[in-house]
Order: structure tokens, then sequence, then C-alpha cells
């Protein structure tokens, strides 16, 4: 994962990256910035295998976000700020901007 903040401190781009030893045909990114919406910020996949997306977002503030492979495994960030449980009794990555 890749911060780049704006010059007024605000805003922050992401670049939210899934290495390629995942071997997922399709991937995105899913968080409480796209309300967990699958369909918001698919990654694109590079020539290595990984994949990637840039997003911006709002700083000063925490998301818990994860990765949904092929529509139905779900990983977590391995470069995440932190990790936090879930609800679901597994945990979610956390990003602090």
């Amino acid at each position: 994962m890749k911060k780049t903040y704006t010059k007024t401190g605000r805003g922050c781009r992401v670049t939210f990256t899934l290495p390629a030893d995942f071997k997922a045909r399709k991937a995105c990114v899913l968080g409480e910035f796209n309300d967990w919406d699958p369909k918001a910020h698919p990654l694109k996949k590079r020539k290595d295998g990984s994949f990637s997306t840039t997003i911006s977002l709002d700083s000063g503030k925490e998301y818990r976000y994860r990765y949904l492979l092929d529509g139905k495994k779900w990983e977590n960030d391995g470069e995440a700020d932190k990790f936090i449980p879930n609800e679901h009794g597994e945990e979610d990555s956390v990003i602090v901007l």
C-alpha cells in the first residue's frame, strides 16, 4: 500500500496492491470508504499477476477494508496499518490516514 498526501494534507491518494501469489482472476477492494460495494473499486491486473487500484480518501480517518478475490474469497492486506476483529469472527485490515 502506498499513501500520497495532498499538499493541504486533507486528502490522500492510496494505492492498494494485491501480490500475484494470490493467483486470482479478478479482485476488488471493499471497505468503509465505499460501503463495502464489490463494484466500486475493482483492481486492475498487472502483467506480473499482481492487482492494484488508486483511491482518493479523506485524511484524519481510519478505514476498515479487505480484498475480495474472484467474488468469493476474502483476504487481508499484509501491509495494513493494523487489524481489527469484525462481526464474522475474522479480522479487517485498517488503513490510518
